[in-house]
């Protein structure tokens, strides 16, 4: 009797020890293969798939910036602050007179108690996220020209989590999580006297996984919303992602809504190429492929476009992880224009009209790379520019780096992460940090 169960332990022993092997391979982290260069442009590379069981977690830790010091800017330009202790700043808009407005932002309250949701808490806390948002829009106000915004105001408070704004001649919309406002506005007024109407719902059931609600006007009035998906590949149902992973159009005069363009995991930046009703968007991929796969992206978006999520990625390359759709939609899903590297999370993003930084910064876009939170090593925490050609498309190039060092040399701490780029009225660049809480201006050198 002994000996069986001295056998039976043993036995017992070698499956818990196999067991843990297998729990140790499957957690391993899955090392980049390729560089960001290389996972970036026109034609990035398509790496091999590394489906994981438990993802790739590289989360540098959230830390603040020592005095006297700021990312490195290109040659031949500066940085300096244009406002700091702001909360979580995230979108802005460069109103007409010069005044900029900042979204004070984070993740509303989830309802997600399960294990996944736990981690990602911590996770995100790590990395700066996570507290409570400050659900107001700041404007600031530069009035002497100096450089530095010696106005602050609390324009609009009392939002839900707001993000996306837009102005269209006397109305500015703002992008709450869960719905569109429209305020009336006042040009050099430093706070919103009006009350809010309601224009359209917007999807933020669930866990909201992807919160932000990025927005753009048409040249007609139209707005354009950028929602993304409740999930990473559908695995909480498609029932769950009802216009979401998507680019959505609403009409402001009937708050009529309907899905523009779909198949888009979460579409973050949106901006109309100047002069022209041609909209792109940057958008953050899946996760869970591997730290090569797979490249977040640049992206023209025209009225029923389909970009492949969950199923497709990159044009047809099928996920495996998804069962195939009902109808085959392979064969219509769309590639994207230029890749930004995998896991980079670009937020913001730009045309460079009106930018007085040198030829070298001329007709392309500038992306406020977030920075990556699942893979090895550390990519993103950067703002860069992509030249557009004269077909008013990305041209054969890299991107450039405008503004980086957010992220440490060791890769192991952030100053800050940036999150939104626009041109200011002056010609300079203003570089929202969210957790850094600064506003940097990037201007000429002198």
């Amino acid at each position: 009797m002994r000996k069986i169960v001295k056998y039976a332990a043993l036995v017992l022993l070698l499956i818990l020890i196999a067991g843990g092997v297998v729990l140790y391979i499957m957690s391993r982290p899955d090392v980049a293969r390729f560089s960001t260069a290389e996972l970036s442009g026109r034609v990035p590379v398509m790496a091999s798939q590394h489906p994981e069981a438990f993802p790739t977690m590289n989360v540098p830790e959230a830390t603040s910036w020592p005095a006297g010091e700021a990312p490195r800017a290109a040659e031949g330009l500066t940085v300096a602050r244009f406002a700091d202790g702001l909360d979580h700043p995230r979108a802005m808009l460069v109103l007409p007179n010069g005044d900029v407005l900042v979204a004070e932002a984070q993740s509303p309250p989830r309802e997600d108690g399960g294990i996944e949701g736990k981690v990602m808490k911590s996770l995100m806390g790590k990395a700066g996220a996570g507290g409570v948002s400050a659900n107001r829009i700041t404007l600031l106000r530069d009035a002497d020209g100096d450089g530095k915004a010696e106005v602050r105001s609390a324009y609009i408070t009392g939002l839900n989590s707001p993000y996306g704004m837009a102005l269209v001649k006397d109305t500015l919309y703002v992008a709450n999580t869960d719905a569109i406002l429209a305020f009336p506005y006042v040009e050099g007024a430093t706070k919103m006297t009006g009350q809010a109407k309601k224009i359209a719902d917007l999807p933020a059931k669930g866990t909201n996984r992807h919160w932000t609600k990025s927005l753009a006007a048409a040249p007609n009035g139209w707005l354009y919303v950028g929602v993304g998906a409740d999930s990473n590949i559908g695995e909480k149902g498609m029932a769950n992602e009802v216009k979401r992973a998507s680019v959505l159009e609403v009409r402001p005069e009937n708050g009529y809504v309907r899905t523009f363009a779909a198949g888009i995991r979460n579409p973050v930046g949106l901006a109309f190429y100047p002069g022209s009703d041609q909209l792109w968007t940057v958008v953050n991929e899946r996760d869970m492929l591997g730290s090569d796969l797979v490249p977040d992206y640049l992206a023209e978006i025209d009225e029923g476009d389909f970009y492949g999520w969950p199923w497709y990625y990159w044009g047809g390359y099928i996920d495996p992880r998804v069962a195939p759709p009902e109808e085959d939609q392979r064969q219509y899903t769309k590639r994207p224009a230029y890749g930004l590297g995998a896991h980079v999370a670009p937020l913001g993003m730009t045309f460079t009209q009106g930018l007085d930084l040198g030829e070298r910064w001329a007709n392309g876009v500038l992306v406020a790379r977030h920075g990556s939170w699942n893979r090895e090593p550390a990519t993103g925490y950067d703002v860069v520019f992509v030249r557009f050609g004269a077909n008013k498309r990305p041209a054969d190039a890299l991107p450039v780096i405008l503004l980086d060092r957010f992220l440490a040399a060791d890769g192991k701490t952030t100053r800050g992460r940036p999150a939104d780029v626009k041109v200011a009225k002056d010609g300079s660049a203003l570089v929202a940090d969210d957790t850094g809480g600064v506003i940097w201006r990037v201007a000429k050198a002198g």
